[in-house]
């Protein structure tokens, strides 16, 4: 697999919204990659949480990466993250 690198927004939106970096490398690695908006890509894990975020509890925590597969690497562009 092409090396991941993830651009200054998506390091930020990942920061904001609770992702760590080698859950949105698992996802990319592992997960089924599907068409996004502008030409690009995205895919979608779910890690177990068992956590509270924002006070309230969350069992799940669904990482969805946007990316471009670029010639020689693969670039996060931003991250979206889901608690339930």
């Amino acid at each position: 697999m092409k090396p991941i690198r993830f651009s200054n927004h998506a390091r930020e939106t990942m920061s904001f919204r609770g992702a760590i970096e080698q859950e949105v490398i698992e996802a990319i690695q592992t997960s089924p990659w599907e068409p996004a908006e502008h030409g690009r890509l995205e895919c979608r894990k779910n890690f177990a949480y068992g956590q509270e975020w924002n006070g309230k509890f969350y069992a799940t925590k669904q990482v969805r990466p946007i990316f471009v597969e670029e010639d020689t690497e693969i670039v996060v562009v931003t991250v979206y993250v889901y608690y339930f």
